[in-house]
């Protein structure tokens, strides 16, 4: 469970519970409701990190829409995007391990998390990391309903593969930028699970 969870739970169960003592069965139930799904939203379950130098894990749950040819600072490479419904973890966890050299904070749009041109247009923060197979780019993607990009790193932190980044609130979007050297294990259409699925492997 993450814990600023807990600040956004508690008032509507608090609430809920007021209700209920009240008499107002359907108010409280509803609430009550409400605070149970914000702290299923914010639950962060235990990961078994592969074991394996040269796999490269997924940095978020969600579904693969797709894997595109993309340059990043004119080096080829390629980029995997993962959206995040609201029923999926929003624990974002580091994909291999390194240096974070920098984390640039963009602002932008709330579009739909699934529109390709989320990746450009809408708030995100993007996280360098320098590892001894070559530079990995996270982007933390704001979608219609996420309003909130946290990364609980700094730059010069040094991070292990599946470690925890940050957090996206309520439905996002995770880019994960690959260069040449490394080669991508999945496919759009599969669901993977941060710090636990290998999406990728160097060559």
């Amino acid at each position: 469970m993450v814990h600023e969870g807990y600040r956004f739970a508690l008032p509507p169960i608090l609430l809920g519970l007021l209700a209920l003592t009240a008499g107002w069965s359907g108010i409280g139930t509803a609430l009550l409701a409400v605070g149970g799904f914000v702290l299923f939203f914010f639950r962060d379950p235990a990961r078994r990190i592969p074991d394996d130098p040269m796999a490269i894990v997924a940095p978020a749950d969600g579904r693969v829409m797709e894997i595109v040819e993309e340059d990043e600072q004119g080096r080829p490479g390629r980029r995997m995007s993962i959206f995040l419904s609201i029923f999926d973890v929003h624990v974002n966890r580091v994909p291999y391990a390194g240096r974070i050299v920098r984390i640039q904070y963009r602002p932008g749009k709330f579009l739909n998390a699934m529109r390709a041109r989320a990746s450009l247009e809408n708030e995100q923060n993007l996280v360098l990391l320098e590892t001894p197979q070559g530079p990995v780019v996270v982007k933390q993607i704001a979608g219609f309903l996420a309003r909130r990009v946290r990364c609980w790193k700094r730059e010069g932190d040094r991070v292990q593969t599946g470690e925890k980044l940050g957090m996206i609130r309520f439905g996002s979007r995770v880019d994960l930028w690959l260069p040449a050297g490394a080669r991508f294990t999945v496919r759009p259409g599969e669901h993977v699970h941060g710090g636990a699925t290998i999406v990728a492997r160097w060559d």
